[in-house]
């Protein structure tokens, strides 16, 4: 009830500001503290990362690490943080992020807003709870060498994180998905590769608005430069059958709208990599059903953000008790059993 009091709230203000006070809010100790939340069915791996679960918090909820430890506690299996770039900066002119609730989805046009690598690598370094956290890389606006900047956020932030995820898929930061073609994206993932120290786990975020072509690329060189996953998907520049009058906001869509296309693109890049390459699913979940769809299409882990902002953070625990009544009424025993069940 007091979730949804608040929900009520928020949704009356800027969606940006409401989302501010959410974050001081989870700070101040307010929010659901169930801890990671496990069963023999949800425990998995990704990676190699052990997770309690395979849902996680998709990078852009807590873009400056200011609440890391009370959303680890908020029942995910791992969050993402970020997305983060070498110097600190504003992002994009306000308003950048608008509700679409007849659509059940958001559009944002951030543009990488965010305290820096430095701050961000200090807030991480200081969390307390002991649950797997991850880090969106990012490249500043003005950079003369954007496939450099990824490079310097990790070299400054791995130690602190389980994972890093370089981020060449998001639209609102000019040129960047210029790097997602084969000759750049080789090169790029080379680099961030070698700036690798330790087990840092490198993860590949893409767009769902690739040709076969395109992902076929992405599959070769993910599997050419030994990344340990792949992301599908971020947002999408499509704004096909949206009712809202913000439909034609510039930015990217996340939500709803998402959710068939980036689950296409899972089934496709377990096509093309043999299930060799793990894959992680975001884009449009809100239910356990929709969670259980991704998996069977071959995602061993997914994400969800743009959920949460509609139904609050009670929602982890609802994906969570319904996913594992499906993968029972399959007959799985474990989570892992389902990665790719349609593929067989």
């Amino acid at each position: 009830m007091l979730e949804r009091a608040g929900l009520s709230l928020l949704h009356r203000m800027d969606p940006e500001r409401a989302h501010g006070l959410a974050l001081r809010a989870l700070q101040m100790g307010f929010g659901p503290k169930p801890g990671p939340i496990t069963s023999p069915r949800l425990e998995c791996s990704f990676a190699g990362l052990s997770l309690p679960n395979p849902l996680g918090l998709a990078a852009g909820f807590d873009k400056n690490a200011v609440a890391v430890d009370a959303l680890s506690a908020a029942g995910f299996g791992f969050i993402e943080v970020g997305a983060a770039t070498p110097q600190p900066q504003p992002g994009n002119p306000r308003p950048r992020m608008f509700r679409l609730p007849e659509d059940g989805a958001v559009i944002n046009r951030f543009g990488f807003n965010n305290d820096g690598v430095d701050a961000i690598a200090g807030r991480l370094a200081a969390r307390k709870g002991s649950g797997v956290v991850g880090l969106n890389l990012g490249a500043n606006k003005d950079s003369d060498d954007k496939a450099a900047d990824f490079a310097a956020v990790l070299r400054r932030a791995g130690p602190h994180v389980d994972f890093a995820t370089v981020n060449v898929s998001s639209p609102n930061t000019e040129k960047l998905r210029d790097l997602q073609g084969a000759e750049a994206l080789s090169a790029l993932l080379n680099g961030v590769m070698e700036a690798r120290q330790g087990n840092t786990r490198i993860f590949l975020k893409i767009a769902p608005d690739l040709t076969e072509a395109e992902l076929a690329d992405i599959a070769k060189v993910a599997q050419d430069t030994g990344i340990d996953g792949i992301v599908a998907t971020n947002t999408t520049l499509s704004r096909a059958g949206l009712q809202n009058q913000h439909a034609q906001e510039a930015g990217g869509l996340s939500g709803a709208p998402v959710f068939e296309r980036s689950t296409q693109v899972l089934r496709d890049l377990w096509t093309l990599t043999g299930g060799t390459v793990p894959l992680m699913g975001v884009g449009g979940i809100a239910s356990g059903k929709q969670a259980h769809a991704k998996i069977r299409a071959g995602a061993s882990a997914v994400q969800l953000y743009t959920a949460l902002g509609y139904h609050g953070l009670s929602l982890v625990g609802t994906i969570l008790d319904e996913l594992e009544r499906l993968l029972a009424a399959d007959g799985f025993v474990s989570v892992v059993e389902a990665v790719g069940a349609d593929h067989r």
